[in-house]
């Protein structure tokens, strides 16, 4: 019974969602240009990245949901794609049966562009006849990789090259992809925006919950540089948040790692050296604080007023002593 209600629901999807969608409205211009969609095999994350001469590029065109897939709808866009891909991709098709399916009831699918990857690896894309060359698509194992409007043909071969050949996460793979493609010539176009969205493999994590990185550029003379380095900060961030919970947990060793491993991703930034010389001021190790402090304290002077806020949030002893130690750091 519940396999018969599976096949129904999801042939309804096919047939009546898709084409509803498909027809509100065709797009007089192209929105983006190159995609890639993957899924790490260690981890089980999922992850799409796009790059565009075209304002916020990743509001529409790439999208995931952990432990079900990820999609990146393009060319002629059709949006979607994106949440219907996932949903025919949640009641157990593949990527490659969803692609099919949704083809199967657009009217337009002689200009979309389209890329899918489910939890299992199992990749699928798509190019219409009328995309704009010049345009490609490839498939390997657990990534697929699509581009239109390429000043070369040979875009998709060095962004699949790149990302099977590249080191570290996902996230980091498919950035080298798209910097690839860029380095191949890229869009006809320019430049102007990218977007890269990685989720947790997990099924069981909500979406709100599940995204690992969540980064866009809008609008931006050097989209590709500006990604690389949001992607550091974003690192940074995450240990950062991964150094309150240690501290939460009474665990204040390891929030000193990952605090000062966030420290050395951006030295610049002066919160993260702030938080750092709190943490170790409330271990007892104000030796070691004060010069962090001190850098603190030079670089943004209203830490000073901050500091003093702390134990009454119980971030810091009441200790007049301490408090006077720290404030006198020059």
């Amino acid at each position: 019974m519940a396999g018969n209600f599976i096949g129904l629901l999801t042939l309804f999807l096919a047939l009546f969602l898709a084409p509803a969608f498909a027809d509100i409205a065709r797009p007089l211009r192209p929105v983006n240009t190159y995609s890639i969609v993957a899924r790490d095999p260690d981890t089980g994350e999922l992850g799409a990245a796009v790059q565009s001469h075209w304002f916020s590029v990743g509001s529409s065109v790439i999208w995931a949901e952990p432990g079900i897939g990820a999609v990146a709808t393009q060319s002629f866009i059709e949006p979607s794609y994106g949440p219907n891909g996932l949903q025919l991709m949640r009641t157990g098709m593949t990527a490659r049966q969803a692609l099919t399916a949704l083809l199967a009831g657009d009217a337009h699918q002689d200009v979309r562009q389209v890329g899918m990857v489910d939890a299992t690896g199992s990749v699928a894309n798509h190019t219409g006849d009328n995309a704009i060359i010049e345009y490609c698509n490839l498939t390997g194992e657990g990534v697929a990789v699509q581009a239109n409007l390429m000043w070369k043909p040979t875009v998709c071969s060095a962004m699949l090259d790149a990302y099977e050949n590249a080191d570290g996460d996902l996230a980091a793979r498919m950035l080298i992809a798209l910097e690839a493609a860029e380095g191949e010539g890229g869009d006809i176009r320019g430049k102007q925006s990218v977007a890269l969205l990685v989720v947790s493999g997990d099924i069981s994590q909500p979406a709100w919950g599940g995204r690992v990185f969540d980064l866009r550029v809008e609008d931006h003379a050097e989209p590709l540089p500006e990604m690389r380095r949001l992607l550091t900060m974003a690192r940074a961030y995450r240990l950062m948040n991964e150094g309150d919970e240690h501290m939460t947990n009474g665990e204040v060793d390891k929030a000193v790692v990952a605090y000062s491993s966030a420290e050395a991703l951006v030295p610049d930034n002066h919160e993260m050296v702030f938080w750092h010389a709190a943490t170790l001021a409330a271990d007892g190790r104000v030796d070691e604080s004060l010069p962090l402090f001190k850098k603190a304290f030079d670089r943004w002077p209203l830490w000073r007023e901050l500091v003093q806020r702390l134990p009454a949030a119980r971030l810091l002893p009441d200790d007049p002593t301490l408090m006077q130690r720290i404030l006198a750091v020059e």
